[in-house]
C-alpha cells in the first residue's frame, strides 16, 4: 500500500462554514482510516517476518525464534482485530 497525500483545496466562496466543516471532517475520517489500514498492513508484515524467523531453525538463536513466534502470534491477532474494527466503522 502506498502512502497517500492529503491535498487541501481552498473552499469555494459559496461554500458555507457548516459545509466546509463537514467536508474537512470527512477528509479527516478518511485519512484516519487510511492510517489504521497502514498500521494493519505493517502488523501483517511483522507477522510474516516474525514467522519466518520463528520457523528458521538453527540459523537463528533460540531466544530470537521464541520471541518471534510470540510476536507473530500477537501481531497476527492484532491485525485481524484492526481489520474487524475497520469493517464495523
Amino acid at each position: 500500500m502506498s502512502a497517500s497525500r492529503l491535498v487541501v483545496f481552498p473552499p469555494a466562496e459559496s461554500e458555507s462554514a457548516a459545509n466546509r466543516i463537514k467536508r474537512l471532517q470527512a477528509e479527516a475520517r478518511n485519512l484516519a482510516r487510511e492510517h489504521v489500514e497502514a498500521l494493519s498492513a505493517a502488523l501483517a508484515d511483522v507477522t510474516r517476518l516474525a514467522g519466518e524467523i520463528a520457523d528458521g531453525g538453527d540459523l537463528y538463536p533460540v531466544g530470537a525464534r521464541e520471541l518471534s513466534r510470540r510476536l507473530a502470534e500477537d501481531a497476527g491477532k492484532q491485525s485481524l482485530t484492526l481489520s474487524a474494527i475497520l469493517d464495523r466503522a
